[in-house]
Parts: structure tokens; sequence; C-alpha cells
């Protein structure tokens, strides 16, 4: 199944093979760092192998750390059918597109039934509360799915980003895509927002997926987060940057879901 736009490559290791089936999702570096934090979390807890890197001329020459390995910024993970795509680094907004189909090859080749995107998103104006979880689904068998998880869904709005674009081309290509989005802090990298993501996840997929040492230790994961993230800007700039530190969020702009009351102004 092919999106028709341009990918980044997807350049897998000698030998691996790419098909695994089952389920993927996929967490990128957008509001609060949720995607990221807990697309990390679930590679981690499930064991699973690293089967190759998304790379291309644009990308910044760096290698993150991570327990002593160096690792490309963007990488796949795969196991027994499950499967992770992972971006540490925030990009120009005009490059969403060639990434969210890049997520398409990779689910592609991978022979995956499902798709689940974690996101973050924000309110400014709003103060933060915990276990707010909102969810799109692009098929009516990932609607179902979000209703009997209790998962409120977003009746009207506009999603943007990655997120959005993936969500429109499982509904044009029937592609079973679920985006998880979980309420944010603006301001640092939210691994409790992440933890809800997580427990959203299981409960859709069945997977068993602790979340006792990603609560336990949220401070230092956040700390970690918010250092990679800072050290990366530094050296590609973000989506509006100014290349002084400052960028963009990328937003999501639901008016409204099933609650009247609820406040419009998602930012």
């Amino acid at each position: 199944m092919d999106s028709g736009m341009p990918a980044y490559s997807l350049v897998l290791h000698d030998g691996a093979d790419p098909r695994t089936g089952g389920v993927a999702i996929c967490g990128f570096t957008t509001a609060g760092m949720v995607g990221v934090i807990a697309t990390s979390h679930i590679i981690s807890s499930l064991k699973l192998k690293q089967l190759g890197t998304v790379m291309h001329a644009d990308f910044p020459a760096v290698a993150l750390i991570h327990n002593e390995i160096p690792k490309h910024p963007v990488r796949v993970y795969q196991g027994q059918s499950v499967g992770v795509f992972t971006s540490e680094i925030q990009f120009k907004n005009e490059k969403d597109i060639m990434f969210a189909s890049t997520v398409i090859e990779w689910f592609t080749r991978g022979g995956f039934d499902k798709l689940i995107i974690i996101d973050g998103l924000t309110r400014p104006d709003k103060e933060i509360t915990s276990g707010e979880l909102f969810g799109v689904g692009s098929s009516e068998a990932a609607r179902e799915r979000l209703r009997v998880a209790g998962i409120e869904p977003i009746q009207q709005g506009i999603v943007a980003g990655i997120t959005g674009f993936l969500l429109g081309e499982g509904d044009r290509l029937g592609i079973d895509v679920t985006a998880l989005l979980a309420e944010a802090s603006p301001m640092y990298p939210d691994a409790r927002a992440a933890a809800l993501a997580v427990e959203a996840v299981s409960d859709l997929t069945g997977l068993d997926i602790p979340l006792t040492e990603l609560l336990e230790n949220a401070r230092a994961v956040e700390e970690s987060v918010r250092e990679t993230f800072e050290n990366s800007m530094s050296l590609i700039p973000g989506p509006g940057q100014t290349g002084k530190g400052e960028s963009d969020e990328q937003g999501y702009y639901p008016p409204s879901t099933n609650e009247d009351t609820r406040d419009p102004s998602f930012n």
C-alpha cells in the first residue's frame, strides 16, 4: 500500500526481516514529548529489537547515546507481532508529510494490521489536569475499539502535523489508524501524560506494558528527554524556529468533544 507521497529512506539492518504483523505504534517529538517518551518505554518494556533507521541528507549528523550505545535519532524496532517507529528529534513542519509517508512505508513492509499513534496535545489557556485522553480512529473498527476502551472521541476539529496526515491517509487508503492524544504540559516533557497513553495502548491491544517504572521514574525520564531535546535544538531548527531556541508548537484544534461544556480552544 503506497501513499503516493515522497518518503525518507527506511534503512534496515543487514538480514533484518521487516515483516512482523500485528500492531504498529509510532511516536514523535511533539507536544510534551508524549510520543517519544511513550514509545521509548514500550521499546524497553517489550524488549524490542532495533531493525533499522530512517535517514536523509537533511538530517543532522548526530548520534544519541543510550546506555553507552550510539543511535541515529529516527529508528524502527520490532518484536513478536508489534513494531515501534520513534523520532527523538523535532523537525520542521514542512517535513511532516515525508515523515508520515515513511511511517506508511514501514507499516506496509511490516505487514501490520493496525497503526496506533501516540501524541500530545496542549491547551495553554487551560490548567493541565491529569487523566485527559482523547482518541480518533480512521476506521469504524478503530472507533469501536476506542468506545469499548472508554476513550473519549473527538467529534469535530482539526488534528495537525504527522498525526493528522496519517489519520487522513488511513481514511483514504483503508488503513486502520488510531490516534491517542494525551493532554500534556506545554512547558516540559510530560511522562505522566505518556503513561496515560501507554495504558490506553495496553487496553486497545492487549499488550502487557507495565507502567510502574515509568511512573516511579517520571521526573528522571522528563529531565533526560528535556536534555536530549535541548541538545538537538542546537543542531537542527524546529518548527518555526529562529535559531535562538524559539519554536512554534505543533497544534491540535478539536473545538468540541461529546461534552458541550468542554473548553473549545485546544491549541
